[in-house]
């Protein structure tokens, strides 16, 4: 598992950032890759990646502020170009308006999609999405028009098998492992039975991912996202601007550091970076977010971070 970081700039593009998306990579885990928001141009900043338009499955949107839709419309047209040979469907999920968005586009450009789009508006929270291998979470935040944080919750992984106990025994490789690793009681040439139980690791905790649309900082929010592996969330104003991220309904770096601080999560990640902080003077948002939560990194374009199991 690992997020890609597509856009991480807010409002509008600068030279450095285009605006808002991430694209969080599940190919190894279920041959999917999934989105949160799409700004313009999200399909050009695509085109620099391995990513293919065909493999997206779906895309959460958070809310529905120009900068992290308007650049959907292009990527569904596209995607009918460039996965014709394998028209996979897609699920887009969002607040309410989101199915108006797009069939008004579609309809007004006289745009046809070659592969099955399903539209999904939700509710103030809830479960998204509900697999055997993932579960998605949702909150509504506090920002000047609904906006969602979504969680991302991986199903604990079995535990590995014993195999240097199982050599110790004189146990060879081969059809009684299998029968182990999947729990069986197996009877050995000599007579002996041995409980697959007896010879797995504990199971290893899934992974949890939250991704946090715009807000104003809540302390309550924290509970949403406690223990995380890591979070997202937006850092639109530096410390000092507070009076603009209540105004705006965002967040200061130091704000973003104070819920990763209360929800005790391993590792927050800044995004949605105001374009008045080019070049260096993103980093004084970094440094002061990490003043309050050192685990703290700041988020580029490009940028492909890896999510390992812990």
């Amino acid at each position: 598992m690992n997020i890609h970081f597509l856009g991480t700039a807010s409002g509008s593009p600068s030279k450095e950032r285009n605006v808002t998306s991430i694209a969080l990579n599940l190919m190894k885990e279920n041959g999917e890759i999934w989105l949160f928001d799409c700004g313009e141009a999200t399909q050009h900043q695509i085109l620099h990646t391995a990513i293919r338009p065909s493999k997206i499955r779906r895309i959460f949107i958070t809310h529905l502020h120009g900068d992290h839709i308007f650049g959907l419309l292009g990527l569904l047209c596209s995607r009918s170009f460039l996965s014709a040979a394998e028209p996979t469907p897609l699920t887009l999920y969002g607040t309410k308006g989101l199915r108006q968005f797009v069939e008004t586009g579609l309809h007004i450009s006289q745009s046809y999609l070659t592969y099955p789009l399903e539209i999904i508006e939700l509710d103030d929270e809830g479960v998204a999405l509900d697999t055997p291998n993932f579960r998605v979470l949702y909150r509504t935040l506090a920002h000047g028009m609904p906006s969602y944080a979504y969680k991302i919750v991986e199903a604990d992984h079995a535990g590995s098998l014993k195999t240097e106990e199982l050599a110790a025994l004189g146990i060879p490789k081969g059809a009684l492992y299998g029968a182990l690793k999947r729990g069986e009681t197996v009877v050995l040439p000599n007579g002996n039975t041995l409980n697959g139980k007896d010879f797995i690791e504990p199971p290893r905790k899934g992974r949890e991912v939250v991704i946090f649309g715009d807000t104003t900082f809540q302390p309550e929010f924290a509970d949403f996202c406690r223990g995380a592996d890591v979070l997202v969330h937006e850092s639109t104003f530096d410390a000092e601007d507070m009076e603009n991220a209540r105004k705006f309904g965002h967040s200061t770096c130091t704000q973003a550091a104070e819920l990763a601080k209360l929800a005790q999560v391993k590792r927050l990640i800044l995004t949605h970076i105001s374009a008045k902080y080019s070049g260096d003077k993103a980093l004084n948002l970094l440094n002061d977010a990490q003043a309050i939560f050192p685990n703290t990194e700041l988020a580029r374009d490009f940028w492909e971070m890896e999510i390992a199991l812990s």
